[in-house]
């Protein structure tokens, strides 16, 4: 059964109280509404098992001794249906064992009557924060789960399904992995993918840039260094690999390390040991390696400019990531995904992209890759102000694609080669990016049926009703 769960202190707490004396029920009811708790009262253990298995509740209180089902049961039900919902048992005075009888069957608490009004919206309050705590911090696994998980690495293109199973064989092992791919592909999104869904995610996943670093302290941020190994060492300082020791090491541009850090770097690879700049002793480290490039390593090897043996130590497996201009019906999906995370970092409320403004974005080549289109889309929302994205709101490199003037003259972009379309009938303009989306999607329907933003069926009819070459 689908459970609704509550994730914001504005929501009240849900408290289901099952007691067979109607007046004590609907007082206890009473006094937590008072501080606005949304209760509901069930006066049989019957009704208040059917309400347990048809709706939601943060808090039971059940009575222990009821006729017919009794607290027990309740809390068996409850433990079954809502296994996050917290159980308060209810008690007379003298009857402390069956008080611990519930507790060890999973009761949160127990009181007794008669009943004290501040104990008793204490402990539903208590109960109540333990429980959006819980759900608190599993909401925030599967945040991570969804940011840095396969699901994170957004496509419904044959490419990028392809590289999701490629991850999940990959993702278990202790492989080092090379990833090579254009600036802006999101490579440390998928290196970050490879450590969440590993058995070391528990353990550090460090990221170092190595263009971000001067050859000179390069081998201290990786090794580390001791006190006085070279001048301005004024102290110990712990290096990538033995701070992501038991985890992933993510090193980025790895085609910029000079030749003789490289020579260290094999050796680590290959030893699993590491000894501080200006240090004697070795140690030990259990560090898997992920390394990125947007250069072509087998030229640089064949330049002598990067290590062959290195090379092939990294290179055990390889992933490489297309650019978005050759997977565009991944687009719609990445604006989708954009649009959703950075208006509500915003604020604002966007209601989503126009056609015209997503067949743009959709048709342009993105030089600079989803960081790019990331980028573009938080333009968008920072400046719309009606709530729509439009073919206004899009970038001036972009809304220059579409010729909206009165001369004549041919527009730029995907409109490049063509007459302009000012002018033009609607079924003019209509069949033009038909024809321009079967050809960028290299005649696949269900591809240039996503970048305009139409149905399969609908192009189909009108690839048919405009009489259009199939590519």
């Amino acid at each position: 059964m689908s459970r609704e769960s509550i994730s914001s202190s504005n929501i009240p707490i849900r408290v289901l109280i099952v007691d067979d004396d109607e007046a004590h029920a609907q007082a206890v009811a009473e006094s937590l509404r008072r501080v606005g708790s949304d209760c509901v009262v069930a006066t049989t253990g019957s009704r208040g098992s059917s309400l347990i298995e048809s709706d939601n509740f943060d808090v039971v209180i059940t009575d222990m001794m009821m006729d017919e089902i009794g607290g027990l049961d309740i809390l068996r039900k409850a433990k079954e249906e809502l296994p996050e919902a917290e159980v308060i048992v209810v008690t007379g005075h003298g009857d402390i064992r069956s008080a611990v009888a519930a507790i060890q069957q999973g009761a949160y608490t127990y009181l007794t009557k008669p009943l004290d009004i501040n104990e008793l919206r204490s402990s539903v309050e208590k109960a109540a924060t333990r429980l959006k705590l819980i759900r608190r911090n599993q909401e925030l696994i599967e945040s991570l789960d969804e940011k840095f998980g396969f699901e994170g690495v957004i496509g419904s293109s044959p490419q990028m399904q392809k590289l999701i199973e490629i991850l999940k064989h990959v993702a278990p092992t202790d492989s080092t992995v090379l990833i090579e791919g254009d600036s802006g592909t999101g490579k440390e999104l998928v290196a970050r993918a490879i450590h969440q869904n590993s058995l070391r995610k528990n353990k550090p996943f460090v990221p170092l840039n190595i263009t971000a670093l001067p050859d000179s302290i390069l081998e201290s941020e990786l090794f580390g260094h001791e006190q006085g190994a070279f001048t301005g060492a004024m102290g110990r300082r712990i290096g990538k690999f033995e701070y992501a020791n038991g985890g992933t090491l993510f090193l980025d541009e790895v085609g910029e390390m000079p030749l003789d850090t490289q020579v260290k770097l094999l050796r680590v690879l290959e030893e699993r040991k590491i000894t501080r700049l200006g240090a004697n002793e070795e140690m030990d480290v259990n560090v898997r390696l992920v390394a990125a490039t947007n250069a072509n390593l087998k030229e640089l090897v064949a330049a002598k400019k990067f290590r062959e043996d290195l090379y092939y130590r990294l290179s055990v497996v390889m992933i490489n990531l297309p650019p978005l201009r050759d997977r565009r019906v991944d687009v719609p999906l990445l604006l989708e995904h954009f649009q959703k995370e950075l208006s509500a970092k915003s604020g604002k409320e966007v209601q989503g992209f126009s056609k015209a403004a997503r067949q743009a974005l959709t048709l342009y080549d993105w030089p600079g890759n989803i960081r790019q289109l990331r980028n573009s889309v938080e333009r968008m929302i920072i400046l719309d102000t009606d709530g729509l994205l439009d073919i206004d709101d899009l970038p001036l490199d972009i809304a220059e694609l579409v010729d909206y003037s009165s001369t004549g003259e041919k527009s730029e972009g995907f409109l490049s080669g063509a007459d302009s379309l000012v002018g033009r009938t609607l079924a003019d303009v209509e069949k033009y990016y038909i024809q321009k989306a079967l050809e960028l999607s290299g005649g696949k329907r269900e591809e240039a049926a996503s970048m305009l933003g139409i149905g399969e069926r609908t192009l189909y009819r009108k690839i048919r009703e405009y009489d259009l070459k199939k590519n």
